[in-house]
This record gives C-alpha cells, structure tokens and sequence, in this order.
C-alpha cells in the first residue's frame, strides 16, 4: 500500500541497517516498546513510498498516519512526546536545554568526525581517529559520576551518543586506558534490552569492543 494512497494502522520507520542517526531512531522506539514497521532503505535506490512522503528522500523517516518527520532529533522528540512513558527528555526547561544542546555536540563534534574517517583513507583517516578519540576523552572524567550521560536516568542523548560507541571499533578508534569509564557507560547502555532490540543484522555483525 502507498503511503500516499491510505493511511497505514502501524507507523513506519525507514531506516538504514548501518545508518547511526537511524540506529538512534530505532533505539528511542524500543525504549518506547512501540510497534513499527521497519523499512531497510538505500538512500541511492529509494522505495517509491519514502519519494512520496519526503522531499528530500533521506533516512530516517518516521511515517505516523498523516504526519512525515525527517529529521532525527525531530524525529526522537515526537516520539518521547506521542510516548510519554519511559520519559526520555527532563521535565525542566533549563535541563531539557542542555540535553538538546549535548545532542547537538554529539551531531557536530563526534558524528561529524566518524563519518569523516568513513570518507577518508591514510594518514588524514588515523589523524581524525585521534581526533575523535580525544575530544570524546574530554567527557571522560565528567561521565564516571552518573550512571547515563550527565543523567541519572537514561535518556535521548544516550540514544543519541549510543550508535557512535557501538561503532568506534569499525571506525578503528581506540580509547586510551584512560576511557575505562566512557567504556564501562558504554557496556551499560548495549546491555540494555531494548539496545540489543534495536540492532539490525548488519549492526550485531560490527566489530565489538574488547
């Protein structure tokens, strides 16, 4: 059925199997438990119902009845406001501010620089993996004191923080021993169940950490 023609009863997520701004789409809704379906789409070769309902064609895209959402943190915010049960942003405006803002560092401090190692070889690739390595070792000494991060409940940025550190090995960034903390937060998060729900095939299928 195309989207376009009639409304379908179960929302739609098209997704990347590899993409990490999907990856944290997807984790948002198993930390929700909500039913969806799950498109696996090829930006390259878009399925005709992701043509009709974005303009840009790009993943992810959320499909709720009517409404199309194609921006991730528009996307994970919709969801924690249509799903208010686990909350995943703070009740205050004040902390609900520095959330988005983290967000917002994760998208172009650190995601920024994975998807530079991605489209890089050489020399040019070590030294952005260095980079990312250290600029993810400023967080380190701050993150040991709660058990999510700069949170004591799990929240969107952990959603939003998650796929890049569950693919820093195939990205071959290595955290010096000094990260054991960013290491042992990590291993918190993929042990969660609704994490390992998340996963698609391609995903599980990564390199692991040590």
């Amino acid at each position: 059925m195309s989207l376009i023609g009639g409304k379908r009863a179960v929302m739609t997520l098209f997704s990347g199997p590899l993409d990490m701004l999907s990856h944290r789409v997807r984790i948002v809704l198993a930390e929700k438990g909500v039913t969806v379906d799950i498109i696996d789409t090829d930006v390259n070769n878009p399925p005709a119902d992701l043509i009709d309902v974005n303009p840009y064609q790009n993943i992810p895209t959320l499909v709720d009845r009517d409404l199309s959402l194609y921006h991730p943190n528009v996307i994970m915010e919709y969801l924690d406001e249509r799903f208010p049960h686990p909350p995943l942003l703070p009740v205050y405006p004040v902390a609900r501010g520095r959330s988005r803002l983290m967000i917002y560092r994760i998208d172009r401090d650190w995601c920024t620089l994975a998807d530079k190692i991605n489209s890089t070889t050489g020399k040019a690739q070590e030294k952005i993996r260095e980079e990312l390595a250290d600029s993810l070792m400023t967080v380190a000494s701050v993150i040991k004191q709660m058990p999510w991060f700069f949170s004591e409940e799990f929240s969107l940025v952990d959603c939003a923080l998650a796929p890049l550190l569950w693919r820093l090995p195939s990205l071959g960034v290595k955290l010096p021993k000094q990260g054991k903390d960013i290491e042992l937060y990590a291993k918190r998060i993929f042990e969660r169940d609704a994490f390992q729900s998340s996963l698609s095939a391609a995903e599980k299928d990564l390199p692991k950490w040590d």
